[in-house]
């Protein structure tokens, strides 16, 4: 991307298990140390992290190590159910942390909340979140979802909304690039997979979850990815994320995804997937914002980008 200096970089990416246990001498894994070295270079602005397994233990020892790592300002959710707590970093100079929310209740893993400042917008609250849904529970999802809801209201507050994440469920079909799954194919083998990601539609038939992105998008929120491919002709934006190497679950799928309010979609130049074979389960995704047009949507000096519709 040309003139860096004037973009905000946006990745999301959930690193497995962070990478593992740590080796001998509290030194974090070589996984975790290789997803850093190819992260650093790219210099997020904002990172949103799924599977912080490790970072809070030892006074959040494995955080502090990433922050030095990235020159950036890390938070973690609370630890949940699921034991594998969320996390954001922020890069000091482009956003100013305001506060961070906590979230627990309904969630099996909590989501990372910060409220911050972009450097040109000072008092214009984003409201930030890195989330990993439910893995095992369609309806957990939809509650969580619906919690996920409640911070793109905020909207009406004249507050804007970034976030992301691993979503742990499909996309809605239309205009999508990966095709749906055949629920009925022989090559769907794993049967708790199958409970986790659908549910029972008539005569006992499969359909594939979508309720998160269904209910974002009713809320007004944009989904960058969709907005290069189908508005700026990127082809590759709409790549999958993640399941290519899962066996019987239907390959490559796209279930790590960014959400943006309708002025700040407007600021969008690139979006890619971020190739981490060899380090993690899911590959990154990266949103490039233009930092003027951003500040234009976070003053709301633009009208809105009307929904997205939901059906082809």
């Amino acid at each position: 991307m040309k003139n860096r200096a004037h973009v905000v970089r946006l990745i999301s990416l959930n690193l497995e298990v962070d990478g593992g246990p740590d080796e001998p001498g509290k030194r974090p894994p070589q996984r975790w140390r290789e997803a850093h070295e190819l992260l650093a270079p790219l210099r997020p602005d904002l990172l949103l992290r799924q599977e912080m397994s490790y970072s809070h233990l030892d006074g959040n020892r494995r955080l502090h190590a990433a922050e030095r790592a990235l020159g950036m300002r890390g938070f973690l959710s609370p630890n949940g159910s699921g034991r594998n707590p969320t996390g954001m970093f922020l890069r000091p100079g482009v956003f100013d942390v305001v506060s961070q929310v906590e979230h627990v209740g309904i969630w099996r893993t909590p989501p990372t909340n910060v409220i911050a400042w972009l450097d040109g917008a000072p008092g214009c609250d984003i409201v930030a979140t890195s989330w990993h849904t439910s893995f095992n529970s369609p309806k957990g999802r939809e509650r969580e979802a619906d919690e996920l809801s409640a911070l793109a209201d905020k909207m009406k507050q004249e507050k804007h909304f970034i976030g992301g994440g691993d979503c742990n469920e499909y996309p809605v079909p239309a205009g999508e690039k990966v095709p749906e799954i055949d629920w009925t194919s022989k090559e769907i083998t794993d049967r708790p997979h199958i409970h986790h990601r659908t549910n029972k539609g008539p005569n006992g038939t499969r359909t594939s979850c979508t309720y998160l992105d269904e209910t974002l998008l009713a809320c007004g929120l944009h989904d960058p990815a969709r907005h290069a491919y189908h508005e700026l002709g990127q082809a590759n934006a709409l790549d999958a994320t993640a399941g290519h190497a899962a066996k019987g679950q239907g390959g490559g799928r796209r279930i790590d995804r960014i959400y943006l309010d309708p002025w700040l979609i407007q600021a969008v130049l690139e979006v890619r997937v971020l190739d981490t074979t060899g380090i993690s389960d899911h590959h990154g995704l990266v949103v490039d914002l233009s930092h003027a047009k951003a500040v234009e949507a976070l003053y709301r000096r633009m009208e809105p980008l009307p929904p997205m519709a939901l059906t082809a």
